[in-house]
């Protein structure tokens, strides 16, 4: 298992993360305790979690994965061997999320909520990566959203210097050692950065946005900005939610996966992708590939990627996911695969 650089600090983090976002609903503790026991071993250093999770976020099951987490580093005693991200939510309605029913934002009064509400529930008194969820300002950024730039209100977000220094802050405590972004656009990233150049805090580390074979927008404008100012892409979604697995191939709805349990896939059934995910998939078996192996090499090997966030149900599935490191893209798949994006070229941003 490779380690990579984190941004410009002295953090390793392995090329594989796991992510833990189906802990506390479709995984159980003993679950979600035997995958990380099962990551460590094969070299995984890196977690990730959020104060949302586990997915799809509801007030029932609201940090249930930290808490899961929390409880098997009480059990392991190995915090000090974890290097473990956590997120707090941006400008949203979920009320829920706060202790008095006050709707979320990227202000002094939630970060610090959300930081003490993480810590007790994962039973630590730091997280070294702790990243903004998405953005404090109206962005359309995930599915089913269609907000354009022409529409977008008066900006309504709290000043980005003054995030930085309400995080630098709790780096200054100790209660954080890193910060970074999630969801982000290009210019919000450089924004980020240039705060922390003119002095108003800590430097973003990473930053956290879906990248797969349908999905390669990150490339357009971010993957320059992660490469020269040193802010790694953390990859989430690199199998597509499962779709490219081939398990919801033909319309198919497996008994307990997502999309079958909670009906989010909608990101990955836009017009094309159905086509480009057929591609792919051929594409693999071409090769004598699994395809969800094939899609997880494809995204770690990518030089602007600092760590491949998988998620599992299943040991089974997370044997496979975490086998990817073993698959290389070669220069002829490489071909191929680029060959498929120009006729496919980002169905599901």
């Amino acid at each position: 298992m490779e380690r990579r650089r984190l941004g410009r600090t002295d953090l390793f983090v392995s090329e594989i993360c796991l992510g833990t976002m189906t802990w506390g609903q479709q995984n159980t503790e003993a679950e979600g305790h035997a995958q990380m026991d099962y990551a460590v071993e094969q070299g995984i250093n890196f977690f990730d979690t959020a104060e949302m999770y586990s997915i799809p976020p509801k007030a029932e099951t609201q940090g249930s994965t930290e808490r899961i987490i929390g409880t098997w580093f009480k059990a392991r005693g190995n915090r000090d061997k974890i290097i473990l991200a956590s997120k707090v939510s941006g400008r949203g309605e979920a009320t829920w999320l706060r202790p008095d029913g006050s709707k979320t934002r990227i202000d002094r009064k939630n970060i610090e909520a959300a930081i003490e509400g993480s810590l007790r529930r994962l039973q630590t008194d730091y997280i070294d990566v702790y990243q903004l969820h998405w953005p404090d300002r109206p962005l359309a950024l995930f599915a089913g959203q269609t907000t354009t730039f022409k529409d977008v209100p008066e900006p309504l977000e709290n000043p980005i210097e003054e995030t930085v220094e309400i995080l630098g802050d709790l780096v200054k405590t100790g209660k954080v050692r890193h910060i970074a972004l999630s969801n982000e656009t290009a210019w919000g990233t450089m924004r980020f950065v240039q705060a922390s150049e003119a002095g108003h805090g800590p430097r973003v580390v990473s930053i956290q946005n879906a990248y797969n074979l349908i999905n390669r927008t990150f490339e357009i404008g971010l993957a320059e900005v992660a490469l020269r100012e040193n802010v790694g892409l953390l990859a989430y979604s690199p199998l597509a939610q499962g779709y490219l697995t081939g398990k919801y191939q033909g319309g198919a709805r497996p008994p307990g996966a997502r999309t079958t349990l909670f009906d989010r896939g909608q990101r990955y059934e836009k017009p094309a992708a159905s086509e480009a995910i057929d591609a792919y998939l051929a594409l693999a078996k071409e090769f004598g590939l699994d395809p969800a192996q094939m899609a997880l090499a494809f995204v770690t090997s990518r030089p602007f990627v600092t760590s491949n966030i998988i998620g599992a149900t299943t040991m089974e599935q997370l044997k496979v996911d975490i086998a990817s490191i073993h698959v290389k893209i070669a220069a002829d798949l490489e071909k191929r695969i680029d060959a498929l994006h120009q006729i496919y070229s980002n169905p599901c941003p």
